[in-house]
């Protein structure tokens, strides 16, 4: 019997690397495209926190001025451009919707609409959310309670 002896192969080893190297990328393109869709949802959630937190906001000012909500005085329909200032009622709604454009953008459609009747008042909140992944473009916030 002979002994056998065999070559190496050559250039196995770079094609092994090759394809290490395009999967590699493909992994990385798919993290990049996991980490920007975080941080769009992200972002839709901080614009529903703040208006949340601004409908708050106009239900403490009303509280504040229990009488006049109650006899339906914060009435507002929904509106996109805040009222005209003078009195505390409308100062008050002047700055809400001020708040509302400065926090959540797109001035042309975020929106505030405020109900109240003598047992419960109702605050919305309306605002354009196309750049988020969660659901429809136009989002709304609706905060119900007593005063």
């Amino acid at each position: 019997m002979r002994p056998v002896h065999r070559q190496p192969q050559l250039g196995f080893s770079l094609l092994e690397v090759l394809i290490a190297v395009l999967i590699l990328s493909f992994g990385l393109l798919g993290i990049a495209a996991l980490q920007t869709n975080a941080l769009k949802n992200n972002q839709s959630a901080f614009q529903r926190s703040q208006a949340t937190m601004l409908a708050y906001y106009m239900l403490d000012a009303m509280r504040a001025n229990r009488d006049a909500a109650m006899i339906a005085s914060y009435n507002l329909s929904k509106t996109c451009s805040a009222p005209a200032t003078g009195s505390l009622i409308t100062n008050d709604q002047a700055a809400w919707i001020s708040a509302l454009k400065t926090n959540l953008g797109n001035l042309n459609s975020t929106c505030g609409e405020i109900t109240c009747n003598v047992t419960s008042c109702t605050v919305k909140v309306y605002w354009d959310d196309s750049r988020g992944l969660g659901g429809a473009s136009t989002q709304t916030v609706e905060i119900k309670t007593r005063l």
